[in-house]
């Protein structure tokens, strides 16, 4: 017979303020001013909640990073033009939304801060196997020429969004953030009318 847990089960909602909390304070200090005590403020739980869940601020910032920070999705709208949009609005939404100022820190600090280059590379993984598998579908469906370059495309798409998010004042963020998914669709429009193939 299994043995009972002690105590109350995690609450899912204290969990996602926590590492939200995390985030914005890794994201606004850095790692150098990065403390327990500041996510426990700005989470509004005491540090006993936190070291219930991790046992030092480095297990607490590697879980803020992966669960806030999760990646770039897949998504086959049966479009290859919809895809990107999806692609790039992701990653505008990963620099400029709510925890975005992490995704921004981390490019910075990635040689200094504890298991930074595994968190980043996630993330910079994910982008480049979207971007093949959208890429990949989009030639076989002929909406791409045979020879439109992956990395060329990633890199386009993907840094256009980065240097439109890195570009954007503090005071601006929430206002640019809220015209992502159009910022989105606006850059893909311009980056496709040099690889699509002609109707």
């Amino acid at each position: 017979m299994a043995a009972t847990p002690a105590g109350r089960p995690r609450d899912p909602e204290v969990d996602e303020r926590i590492t939200r909390a995390a985030a914005e304070v890794y994201g606004a200090e850095g790692w150098a001013r990065f403390s327990v005590d500041a996510v426990a403020r700005r989470a509004g739980v005491g540090k006993a909640s936190i070291y219930l869940r991790w046992p030092n601020k480095e297990a607490l910032l590697a879980a803020a990073l992966a669960t806030r920070l999760a990646g770039v999705r897949d998504i086959d709208t049966g479009s290859v033009r919809d895809d990107l949009v999806a692609l790039a609005g992701q990653v505008l939404h990963a620099f400029l939304d709510e925890s975005g100022g992490a995704m921004l820190r981390l490019m910075l600090e990635v040689e200094s801060l504890p298991a930074g280059q595994e968190h980043l590379d996630r993330f910079l993984q994910s982008q480049a196997a979207a971007a093949r598998a959208i890429v990949h579908r989009g030639i076989d469906r002929g909406q791409l020429s045979g020879d439109t370059s992956v990395t060329l495309l990633l890199n386009t798409i993907s840094g256009g969004a980065l240097n439109h998010a890195l570009t954007t004042p503090a005071r601006l963020r929430a206002k640019v953030a809220a015209g992502a998914d159009r910022y989105a669709e606006e850059l893909v429009d311009f980056v496709l009318a040099s690889v699509t193939v002609p109707s």
